[in-house]
């Protein structure tokens, strides 16, 4: 029972710091795949030599082609400073570095992010200093030994070997046809929908960041239809209820939507937790299988996004927008109707009492936007 306990603490302790590095990431992400889109729409190349002619929208392009490439380095960075603190920067910065120049990618990063961050947090706790060196320790020491350990571990051990590993899944991917990309599509959608913007949704969107760095952008705007499933979908429940006579949302959720819907248009699907909430299953089950045939469409019908947040203002940059948002609006009918179909009829100015404690009892300041 201890050791499941140890295994359990273990597994959330390296959650907690891969959604940490995220959180540092996702506005880097969401620059500098604007830049590159709105670059390369409006004709930008990339810049590769400043003594020739560029224009504005070539530096544009070229600025955001600079953000991405350094996501391995982000990552790693954020993970091995979330681990061990300033000391760790250096280190996760390097192994960042070593991964582009090793061609290990985003995978190397993340990898690479956890073995810098827990060596240099084990040097901290064992190396010794004299009194007049324990200002160099944090500063100096444990970052250069740090850096010198896992430079030499990515280089002779796992560099190669996570290279070879990115560029499979890569290959892997690049080579779908037709009815592979509908279940690969169908599987990114359900996983990204079923816990509304939780772990599951993050763990898959650090590896659709990492297909991204690669220049495989499908699985991402799958990842985006997916989180906005729910909020569409339950909007347009409210209005097919009034069609089928069927009430199933009461005064408290009717609000709730006026502002869910909205930031469903943002790609922000925790404004629909009240709703969620108070019949967990049938959401999830309603969003599941509304995300999985969007995610499945969108795959098929090849839209792709650059950008991996953004909602409905993303649209500009993506390649066949609006075969994804006709994918998105499938998705999202798909789940409204099974809403319809799945909740129990209820009074509209019924907000039972239970309900009304559970709401008390919820912490929103530990929600964080996805």
């Amino acid at each position: 029972m201890t050791d499941t306990k140890q295994s359990g603490k273990l597994f959330t302790n390296l959650k907690q710091h891969a959604l940490t590095a995220i959180s540092y990431l996702i506005p880097i992400v969401v620059s500098g795949g604007f830049l590159l889109a709105i670059g390369s729409l409006l004709g930008g190349a990339t810049i590769n030599d400043i003594k020739e002619s560029y224009n504005f929208f070539d530096v544009m392009y070229t600025m955001g082609g600079l953000v991405l490439g350094m996501l391995p380095v982000v990552i790693a960075t954020g993970i091995s400073f979330s681990i061990s603190d300033k000391p760790g920067i250096a280190p996760g910065f390097l192994v960042g570095l070593i991964s582009i120049n090793m061609n290990a990618g985003f995978i190397g990063g993340f990898i690479g992010g956890y073995i810098a961050g827990y060596l240099t947090r084990f040097l901290k706790e064992k190396i010794k200093v004299p009194l007049w060196a324990e200002g160099l320790k944090p500063m100096l020491i444990i970052p250069f030994i740090s850096s010198v350990v896992v430079g030499f571990i990515m280089y002779f051990v796992l560099g190669f070997p996570i290279s070879a590993l990115t560029d499979t899944l890569n290959n892997f991917l690049l080579g779908l046809d037709t009815s592979q990309k509908l279940m690969f599509g169908l599987i990114v959608g359900v996983l990204s929908a079923i816990d509304y913007g939780g772990p599951i949704n993050k763990v898959v969107f650090a590896f659709l960041l990492s297909l991204q760095s690669e220049g495989i952008n499908e699985p991402m705007a799958v990842l985006m239809l997916a989180s906005m499933v729910t909020p569409f979908g339950m909007s347009i429940a409210f209005f097919l209820q009034k069609i089928f006579k069927k009430n199933i949302y009461n005064r408290m959720e009717v609000e709730t939507l006026k502002t869910a819907f909205p930031m469903g248009v943002c790609m922000i699907t925790e404004g629909c937790y009240p709703i969620i909430f108070n019949d967990l299953w049938r959401c999830i089950v309603s969003t599941g299988i509304g995300a999985g045939i969007g995610g499945a469409l969108s795959m098929i019908w090849g839209a792709a996004s650059p950008v991996p947040h953004g909602g409905l203002f993303a649209m500009v940059t993506m390649t066949n927008p609006l075969g994804w948002f006709a994918a998105l609006m499938i998705g999202s009918i798909v789940d409204a109707v099974l809403l319809l179909v799945l909740k129990k009829q209820v009074d509209y100015d019924d907000v039972k009492e239970s309900q009304a404690e559970d709401e008390k009892d919820i912490d929103l300041s530990d929600i964080k936007i996805s």
